[in-house]
């Protein structure tokens, strides 16, 4: 699998005529219509305005891990994404993923600096190098949190595949992306799974 059919299946989507408006500073955009409740509420969801703001160093956002929830499933499964040799081990070892079953895959991210606009998250899923499944969720748009923690975000609910013809697929490998409305990417790995009966 190249890393060119990769791209060709995770570029973000945009609705037609779309523009990114000009980057904007935390500062700047603290200083827009002071006087709008509605934007100071919206303002302040992001962190803006909160003391303690983050010098603009280093990357944007920082993606910590990647986790599998099911209400069918003893523990999540948690990729950790903070150490490249550990994130490199989770396509070589597959996951078991039970078929049949609803899940949603939650995410937990740090914004270091500044504002990130239309966070969103995208994987590709192929089977035999051929592409079964893309994805592409919005996150949303997040600021620092004054103390510093992380943001953990619960993507909807979907449906592992099943039956017969799904499990004797094999592994499924998984590319997963993580990009902001300025097409920056901030994480991008590969994880791999087979669909099995039970967890």
């Amino acid at each position: 699998m190249s890393a060119h059919d990769d791209d060709a299946d995770l570029q973000p989507t945009f609705a037609e005529g779309f523009k990114l408006g000009a980057e904007k500073s935390v500062d700047e955009y603290a200083e827009l219509d002071k006087n709008d409740e509605s934007l100071n509420r919206w303002k302040a969801s992001l962190g803006i305005g909160a003391p303690g703001a983050a010098a603009a160093s280093g990357p944007k956002v920082t993606v910590l891990s990647l986790s599998l929830k099911s209400s069918t499933l003893p523990a999540d499964k948690v990729m950790d994404l903070s150490n490249p040799a550990v994130v490199e081990t989770y396509k070589k070892n597959p996951f078991n993923i039970k078929e049949k079953v609803e899940y949603n895959v939650v995410i937990k991210f740090r914004v270091n600096h500044g504002i990130v606009s239309g966070l969103r998250y995208m994987h590709a899923v192929k089977a035999a190098k051929m592409t079964v499944d893309t994805v592409e969720e919005m996150i949303g748009s997040y600021g620092p949190k004054p103390d510093g923690s992380a943001h953990e975000v619960t993507l909807p609910t979907d449906e592992s595949p099943g039956g017969m013809v799904a499990r004797a697929a094999g592994t499924y490998t998984v590319t997963s992306k993580i990009v902001d409305d300025d097409r920056q990417e901030y994480a991008k790995f590969q994880w791999s799974f087979k669909l099995t009966k039970d967890w």
